[in-house]
């Protein structure tokens, strides 16, 4: 088999190659690898490319099943990781400055999770610095270009992670979504991303933005990959306060029932003022083809989500002050030279190591926590994260899902948005009430705009309602012809 086609596979395929023995883990590895040399040149998805991990991870695959072994699913299958999930056998940087060059002691449960079923990490993603913004233009070492059409952004701030699935670079990623960081890059490369309920997948090792709010994920070429790598990432960590003990059972339990029956919701909040026409025609006609599949879609209003922006940026804001403060130049991070004294240190490491976006945010956090603004701001802040949980708590009495726009638009030019961040702010309006719920919701592909450019959809759901998520997923595209696998 050509390395082409190798790549152009699912990771299920290429999964069911491996256990029939018709394709070898090592074989697999080569094609990713030499897909990666070709191509990403011109797409800039990876940070660091693990090549040598990968062929001995994957070398000791082939010998585990030659010895009749039985191994995981997706033993053998490859996989990148974003930057800010710590890795022992490559750096971490979160794309920014203020780590450059460092290399954790210890992996995040997630990367322990991907080792125990044996799967092969190819290398780590570019992002926007510390997972703070839309674009994954705010990486210190590169940009990262849409594979649809390179002179727009893949979105952020999983935008490496999701390009190197699109491009073929990968045939599953992990990223981390506090705001949309997986559903947007997602539907602005037209693939399959997944923020599961939080505390779903444990934070242990992600290096923290916003730590109410973040969230790990998979992102994938189809719906059914999407939930055998979360099978694989999902479950309870000790190590981590937030992280759920329950049982989960199997993500993709559900997959190929019919979606006849259900009831989703149209949130008449995510298709007004800002939307774009093409943006909210796409969904609309997606909601149209649910009902051809039998599913019952009605309007509903959902009026606090009109507050869930501001307040989303008031709380990370804030948790992203308390947890980056860390960074100063003296206990980790990036030391500036020079300084005569310990404040002017503190200032010129801080100064010096991080980009802008992040300085902007950790200073709306200082405010926002600072003494005679706390009640003003944040503590309200938190006031409009209850009513919003109230929200969709109301609609979820009623509906097994609701059905919305990832994004506003489809992605826009490279620089178009750099100088300009209130707009930038507003491409997040669609996915932040997810995070501020704890919600899990699904972003998938449902159209093309004017000028060729995925645009997706999302699925939200109530806590723990991940398996229907996929079968309502699934359903759409196997409905009326649809041949995803």
């Amino acid at each position: 088999m050509k390395d082409r086609q190798i790549t152009r596979l699912s990771a299920a395929k290429l999964s069911a190659l491996l256990r029939r023995r018709e394709l070898s883990a090592v074989e697999a590895a080569e094609a990713y690898l030499s897909e990666i040399e070709s191509r990403d040149p011109e797409i800039g998805a990876y940070l660091a490319v693990t090549a040598d991990t990968a062929r001995a991870r994957a070398a000791a695959v082939d010998a585990a099943r030659l010895r009749g072994e039985e191994l995981p699913p997706l033993a053998g299958v490859p996989v990148a990781l974003k930057d800010n999930i710590c890795t022992r056998f490559a750096p971490t940087t979160c794309a920014s400055r203020m780590l450059e060059g460092f290399t954790p002691p210890y992996d995040a449960h997630v990367v322990e999770r991907l080792e125990a079923g044996r799967m092969v990490p190819l290398g780590k993603c570019n992002m926007d610095e510390f997972a703070m913004g839309s674009t994954t233009e705010s990486s210190f070492f590169q940009i990262t270009r849409n594979p649809a059409d390179p002179s727009r952004v893949p979105g952020g701030s999983s935008g490496g992670s999701a390009a190197a699935v699109a491009a073929c670079e990968a045939p599953c990623a992990l990223g981390s979504d506090t705001g949309g960081s997986i559903r947007q890059p997602a539907a602005f490369c037209g693939v399959v991303g997944m923020k599961p309920t939080y505390g779903a997948v444990s934070r242990y090792g992600l290096v923290a933005f916003a730590s109410s709010l973040d969230q790990i994920g998979p992102l994938t070429r189809t719906v059914r990959d999407s939930a055998l790598l979360l099978d694989v990432i999902a479950g309870h960590d000790p190590r981590d306060a937030t992280s759920l003990a329950r049982e989960w059972g199997s993500f993709g339990s559900q997959l190929g029932r019919e979606a006849g029956g259900l009831r989703a919701a149209l949130p008449a909040e995510f298709f007004g003022e800002g939307i774009a026409p093409e943006v909210s025609a796409a969904v609309k006609a997606a909601a149209a083809r649910y009902e051809r599949l039998g599913v019952r879609v009605e309007e509903v209003s959902l009026p606090t989500l009109r507050h869930a922006l501001p307040a989303y940026y008031v709380l990370s804001s804030a948790e992203a002050s308390s947890n980056l403060a860390r960074f100063d130049g003296v206990r980790c991070g990036f030391r500036a030279e020079g300084c005569r004294d310990i404040g002017e240190l503190y200032r010129e490491s801080r100064s010096q190591g991080f980009g802008a976006e992040v300085k902007r945010r950790i200073l709306l956090g200082s405010f926002v926590l600072s003494a005679g603004y706390y009640d003003a701001y944040y503590k309200k802040a938190l006031e409009v994260r209850t009513l919003v949980q109230r929200d969709f708590a109301r609609v979820f009495e009623r509906f097994d899902f609701l059905l919305a726009p990832v994004a506003p638009t489809t992605a826009c030019r490279l620089g178009e948005k750099r100088n300009s961040p209130l707009e930038m702010y507003m491409g997040d309006v669609c996915t932040v009430p997810v995070n501020i719920a704890g919600l899990p919701a699904l972003s998938m592909p449902c159209g093309t705009g004017a000028r060729g450019l995925p645009i997706g959809m999302q699925l939200i759901g109530r806590p723990f309602s991940e398996q229907l998520l996929y079968r309502a997923a699934y359903a759409y595209d196997q409905g009326e012809g649809g041949k995803q696998p």
